[in-house]
């Protein structure tokens, strides 16, 4: 339902999926969860088969999905998963609340899960991942009486190549989808329809309210909104308009990417995270035409713990490159009203009063972006962390600032020897992260770039 009360365009039940595939207009469910680097992962089911077998009794996934690189390799040295433990199955069970037509695929429903241990190990969640680690905050948010809304703000680059073309060119000189700067330019984005429109039209009717696109500050860079929500249906509606936007693309002949930085001399694109508290179905950041205690505590316990919990805002070596002075990403932890040169900007007034966080990358997976935010916010109003003063000024060049790590090897650990990390999501999650930033890290090390080539290949 919409704030409003009204039903989701899109969104199915059970039953109405039943009449669906009796019609046949639906054939096919895709029944998907999120791995670590938040890639959409699963299976496409026979609509019947869902309906008679899969809705109540689920189906099942490697466990290697939560323990392998980019290129899908089993990485050695994780306790969750490996060749000794012989990479068994882990259970996905369907969440029926996320159950939705994917009108930009014919004839097909989407469908997202929760994984769970095998029967012999309990059953429980399983706690490495993202939708877990966030439900456990939602289950602390809940025991306080709090609900928290949610809003993410991504950005994106759109090329003219399609994304086999772009692998074959080893993704060098792709014809971007624009040639200057279109920030609200209607012009520009007029020119992006065929893209940027559809998948607005396609996201509406499937089940992801929309608010707007518009042209971003990058050379075919584009920014598409949808409306804010409870922080778990935010989480699963980034992941499904992710997905939406690259099928769509690649239906197009085009490519979009979510990189964090794509090229040097270009802005980078954002996740920008907005977030909220209501108690009993009422604001708490507000007070008046003012901020609360709870705004404050919350901001405060934010910001305190964003260094410890960095690599789920910025989860690899490309995300840090964004962070450049006057590029309208952040590159401190300060904070202050309506202000985009810091890491934390505060905006809207009474019920609308939010903390927007402008550090995540659109490379982030959201599940655990909001489960860090969450989890810092909440031990800000547990210990009544007070924030630093409002920011008045260029919060580049601003003097007694915080500076954001400054690579992911950095950030890295820090998070790995954080005892709040640790006291948050357990040591054995934490354990588990750790180990995926530091392979990452490692296999960048260990590679080659252009760069290097260009610099040595002659003159050394």
């Amino acid at each position: 339902m919409t704030s409003s009360g009204t039903p989701i365009r899109g969104m199915l039940t059970r039953d109405a999926l039943v009449r669906l595939a009796e019609r046949g207009e639906v054939d096919t469910v895709v029944v998907g969860f999120t791995d670590l680097y938040g890639r959409f992962m699963g299976k496409r089911f026979d609509a019947e088969f869902f309906i008679d077998q899969t809705v109540d009794h689920g189906t099942h996934g490697c466990d290697y999905l939560f323990a392998v690189d980019m290129e899908m390799e089993p990485v050695p040295g994780y306790q969750f998963a490996s060749w000794n433990k012989g990479y068994g199955d882990v259970h996905l069970s369907p969440d029926m609340e996320t159950l939705r037509v994917a009108s930009w695929l014919e004839k097909t429903a989407m469908v997202q899960c929760d994984a769970h241990l095998a029967e012999s190990d309990g059953h429980g969640m399983v706690p490495i991942a993202p939708r877990s680690l966030l439900r456990a905050q939602l289950e602390r948010i809940d025991n306080l009486g709090f609900q928290a809304f949610a809003g993410s703000e991504l950005e994106y680059y759109v090329f003219n190549d399609s994304y086999a073309d772009a692998a074959r060119s080893n993704y060098s000189g792709l014809e971007r989808a624009g040639w200057y700067d279109e920030d609200y330019s209607l012009l520009q984005g007029t020119r992006g329809e065929g893209l940027n429109g559809a998948v607005r039209r396609h996201l509406r009717d499937s089940g992801v309210p929309v608010e707007t696109s518009k042209g971003e500050a990058g050379l075919g860079q584009h920014e598409l909104n949808v409306r804010y929500a409870d922080v778990l249906t935010m989480a699963d509606r980034h992941v499904v308009y992710k997905q939406c936007i690259k099928e769509v693309a690649g239906g197009l002949g085009l490519s979009v990417t979510f990189m964090a930085k794509f090229a040097n001399g270009h802005n980078g694109s954002s996740c920008h995270i907005h977030l909220s508290l209501r108690k009993d179905g009422e604001p708490t950041f507000a007070d008046g035409d003012g901020q609360s205690d709870l705004f404050r505590w919350f901001l405060g316990g934010w910001m305190a713990h964003t260094p410890e919990f960095m690599p789920f805002y910025s989860p690899n070596v490309n995300s840090y490159k964004r962070y450049e002075s006057g590029s309208w990403a952040p590159t401190t932890l300060a904070w202050a009203f309506d202000n985009r040169t810091v890491g934390f900007r505060v905006v809207g007034s009474g019920e609308s009063l939010r903390i927007e966080c402008r550090i995540p990358g659109a490379d982030a997976n959201p599940y655990l972006a909001y489960t860090a935010a969450l989890a810092s916010g909440l031990d800000g109003i547990e210990n009544q962390t007070e924030p630093p003063p409002a920011l008045d000024g260029d919060g580049y060049t601003s003097p007694g600032t915080a500076a954001l790590p400054a690579t992911l090897r950095e950030a890295t650990a820090t998070f790995k020897n954080s005892a709040f990390v640790r006291k948050s999501i357990g040591d054995d999650v934490t354990n588990h992260y750790t180990h995926f930033f530091e392979t990452e890290q490692r296999a960048y090390d260990g590679a080659v770039t252009d760069w290097e080539r260009r610099r040595y290949f002659e003159r050394i």
